[in-house]
């Protein structure tokens, strides 16, 4: 069985967020922070060797004030990220164990996550390489000018709202990176995964997600994200996902 390695990206700077306390990360849902909900669904898995948390470097001192002892619980390895998204992905792999064969990206701020769907894009990812939860759009699509005045209505067939995780085999993800890297500074630097394995050619396939598994952006989908808590389907007892399954916390 392939092993994997679960990066969770934390780097952001949560401009969006609003809020002067907490970065949406480590900000508080259902009793604990929004990280370590999204970190608890794959350190669950078997397959899944080594979880690393990748924080901005001005956040390395407070976050490992506040949860030292947390990783130390969970075996989470601690990596500090750099300007891009592509810089952080790059310092977390550089943490990752020798024999990791498999890498899954999973933004910290999506902590709504199902372990079907988990399931899913890993089978895909070990089948092809390269592959990604997402959704299809679904509503009407506007393009708008610096006035606010709609320029255009966009076709919105074959469009899909990619989500996290996204599984790369080891080797395709590092040649994406080391071939991006050109693409970091410019004005429009790669804002997944995805999009820097694209650039080499390989191909990446597309698994079905779930609109529950949202991305906290704001104070509103914080509060939506607890209602979606509730909402998440529940594991079935067995499968690689689940290496307790005879256990009481499955039932």
């Amino acid at each position: 069985m392939p092993t994997f390695g679960v990066i969770l990206a934390a780097a952001g700077q949560s401009s969006r967020f609003e809020d002067a306390h907490y970065k949406k990360p480590f900000a508080p849902l259902a009793g604990r922070p929004v990280w370590m909900h999204s970190a608890e669904k794959f350190l669950e898995r078997s397959d899944v060797k080594q979880v690393v948390i990748v924080v901005a470097p001005e956040d390395v001192a407070s976050f490992l004030e506040k949860f030292a002892a947390n990783l130390a619980f969970m075996g989470i390895t601690l990596a500090a990220g750099g300007v891009h998204r592509a810089d952080s992905v790059r310092l977390g792999m550089e943490k990752l164990l020798p024999e990791i064969d498999m890498v899954a990206i999973h933004d910290a701020a999506r902590p709504c996550l199902a372990a079907a769907w988990i399931d899913r894009v890993f089978a895909e990812g070990v089948r092809t390489g390269a592959a990604i939860l997402a959704v299809p759009v679904v509503g009407t699509l506007k393009r708008v000018g610096p006035d606010s005045i709609i320029t255009e209505t966009v076709d919105r067939s074959g469009l899909w709202e990619a989500q996290t995780p996204q599984v790369f085999s080891r080797p395709v993800l590092v040649r994406a990176i080391a071939a991006g890297q050109q693409a970091i500074g410019q004005d429009c630097p790669p804002t997944d995964e995805a999009q820097l394995v694209e650039s080499i050619g390989q191909k990446v396939t597309l698994v079905q997600g779930s609109p529950i598994n949202l991305k906290i952006t704001s104070q509103e989908d914080l509060r939506l994200a607890e209602q979606a808590l509730k909402a998440i389907p529940k594991p079935q007892l067995s499968g690689p996902s689940h290496p307790f399954a005879d256990d009481d916390k499955w039932r």
